[in-house]
């Protein structure tokens, strides 16, 4: 079988051109399902009877199932986002694999409930497979990991931390059921326990693993338990905010880490605040790093990270869980694996990049610090990844991995190892015991398996869909860094990125030239995102739709002020209004880095963020 990708066969098309393929895929699974409905005890009489489908009520509800439904059809032509179009350029969306559809669709008419596995005989499998997919991706071991599939990242954060609080109360639970097995150490050394060490701990108690439990915070509650605090940069996701609320941490129990001017998390400043913590006697329950943060894109230091806590951990006997909000960045590790999913050396993987003609002479990515980060995901303690972004799959499908499945000892309500004596390792049926969710839809879990099916996660397959992508954001960074100045009647109007991007997220800002008041910047640019989005109309009108966000002091400090000050802003002008409004660009599609089709789009942003100038400034 020819195991050649081609990333135009995978998509339904800007222009629908695989609407035949796709069309006739879909009546093959339609007709599957039909078939499957009809031999199942085929000599049961039917239920509905031909009499009934002539009846006058039955046509009037056939009829108004059909109105329904063309409104909603036209509800949804009017008023939708056109992800699949290389126009788009807003949010983290993209035109979605047909596989990954297919699938949806077809496991859809099945209804499985991946809660329990007498609801999802066939689909608990599937997500079991997928999230050793995903393991695999991030350099875990497929049988020594545990991950799953969620309906979002923010669950999976929350899965990740839940995780986190719940093995830093073990050893202290550990002291009190089995005293001799940490015979010796005070408090202070069994809150810093390395996450490893505990583990060992807890399989040399695994016959009282209940007894323990009901000894830690899932017991006994955080009343009285000096778990520490959470360090995460100035980039993280609201998710984070929300659970230290829902993990019952509080929102004291997080730690803001600067960001330096890539937006990157500043590890000197993360040392610094660990430091001050430990000469306080306050523990480190974790650290967040992102890669691939919601904002700019940017690739947190995971190595140095890593690096931190093995110098913490030598000279004072401190450690802490390292948990990466990789929701958006994580897929973009398949971009690094050769087509036997082993991570490359630099030299290789720049030689496969130019092969597969994702690399140019002039587009050097990865950086060497991009490079690392990514290798040392296999290093971490677990991840968050989400195949409904950059896996291009359809929501809900969040992902969280773990890379020691005896984590599940932590959050289950039964011993997990028992069913592996059985003989039953990590045993489908029961999944709903140990995830934070309830009723989740096998669907999901469906499409993310076929997804990796047909698409291989290493760089042959989706290295191949998501180059593209970082091709296209390079190009389009480019222009605007080639463009610098647009003229609007005499009027000169400054463009400048934010940084380097480190994946495939642009963000820009304009100002008038001369101009030195932030606010006037930041009101020109709310005006050209009011062009450029839902607001200003209806969106098939609109040559080029992105989005936008606000880079705030209460959220990056003084971070953001070097960017406007290469836009003519005092620093003074920064310190007054303490926030910038700029433009956001996730150029997830791969079409612009598809020859033929990357020229034209890019011209047009660019003629088309002309026209919007001379529209607001011109009055024309």
């Amino acid at each position: 079988m020819n195991k050649v990708v081609n990333v135009e066969a995978l998509f339904l098309g800007p222009q629908s051109e695989n609407h035949h393929y796709f069309k006739e895929l879909l009546d093959f699974m339609i007709d599957e399902h039909i078939h499957w409905r009809r031999n199942f005890h085929p000599n049961d009489k039917p239920s509905i009877a031909v009499y009934d489908q002539q009846s006058p009520g039955f046509r009037a509800t056939v009829q108004r199932t059909h109105e329904v439904l063309l409104d909603l059809s036209s509800r949804l032509k009017t008023s939708s986002m056109p992800w699949h179009s290389p126009r788009y350029l807003g949010h983290m969306a993209s035109d979605i694999l047909m596989p990954a559809v297919l699938a949806y669709m077809a496991t859809m008419l099945y209804n499985p409930n991946n809660c329990a596995y007498e609801g999802s005989p066939a689909t608990t499998g599937l997500e079991i497979e997928a999230g050793k997919d995903l393991a695999q991706l991030l350099g875990f071991d497929r049988e020594t990991a545990w991950g799953h599939i969620t309906s979002g990242g923010t669950v999976a954060n929350y899965e990740g931390l839940w995780v986190a609080r719940n093995l830093k109360s073990m050893p202290m639970a550990l002291k009190k059921v089995r005293p001799s097995l940490v015979r010796g150490m005070d408090a202070w050394q069994l809150v810093n326990l390395p996450p490893s060490k505990v583990f060992a701990l807890m399989d040399k108690a695994r016959s009282a693993i209940g007894q323990v439990q009901n000894e830690s915070v899932r017991g006994r509650g955080l009343a009285g338990m000096n778990l520490g605090k959470v360090l995460v940069p100035q980039s993280k996701h609201y998710s984070w905010i929300k659970a230290f609320d829902v993990l019952g941490l509080g929102q004291d129990s997080g730690v803001s880490v600067q960001v330096k001017e890539n937006y990157r998390m500043d590890i000197a400043d993360l040392r610094h605040k660990i430091e001050g913590l430990v000469r306080r006697r306050i523990p480190i329950l974790a650290v967040i790093p992102v890669v691939g943060s919601t904002e700019e894109g940017a690739v947190d230091e995971v190595h140095r990270i890593l690096q931190l806590r093995e110098l913490f951990e030598r000279r004072h006997g401190v450690s802490f869980y390292i948990h990466v909000d990789a929701a958006y960045g994580g897929y973009g590790r398949s971009l690094f694996m050769d087509e036997n999913n082993r991570f490359m050396s630099m030299d290789r993987l720049r030689r496969a990049l130019r092969r597969e003609g994702i690399l140019t002479r002039r587009l050097r990515w990865p950086s060497q610090e991009v490079y690392r980060a990514y290798k040392a995901l296999e290093g971490v303690d677990s991840v968050t990844i989400d195949p409904h972004k950059l896996g291009y799959v359809p929501y809900q499908a969040g992902a969280v991995v773990f890379r020691d499945k005896r984590v599940r000892d932590l959050v289950s309500h039964f011993a997990p190892y028992v069913f592996e004596e059985r003989g039953a390792d990590t045993s489908p049926q029961l999944l709903g015991s140990y995830i934070m969710e309830g009723s989740k839809a096998g669907a999901a879990a469906a499409s993310v398996w076929a997804a990796h099916r047909c698409v291989p996660l290493n760089i042959t397959g989706y290295g191949k869909i998501i180059g593209n992508s970082i091709k296209g954001a390079f190009r389009f960074y480019s222009a605007l860094k080639s463009k610098r100045t647009f003229t609007v009647d005499g009027q000169k109007v400054r463009v400048e990125p934010l940084t380097v991007p480190d994946c495939n997220i642009v963000v820009y800002a304009f100002n008038l030239q001369g101009n030195k008041d932030l606010a006037q910047m930041n009101d020109l640019n709310e005006r050209i995102y009011d062009q450029c989005s839902y607001k200003s109309g209806p969106i098939y009108t609109y040559d080029f739709i992105t989005s936008k966000t606000s880079l705030e002091y209460n959220e990056y400090g003084d971070a953001p002020g070097e960017f406007v000050g290469r836009l003519g802003i005092p620093r003074k002008e920064w310190d007054r209004v303490r926030s910038v409004y700029v433009l956001r660009s996730c150029v997830t599609t791969p079409y612009l880095g598809i020859a033929g089709t990357r020229e034209q789009y890019i011209e047009n942003f660019v003629n088309a963020i002309q026209a919007k100038l001379t529209m607001i400034l011109g009055g024309k």
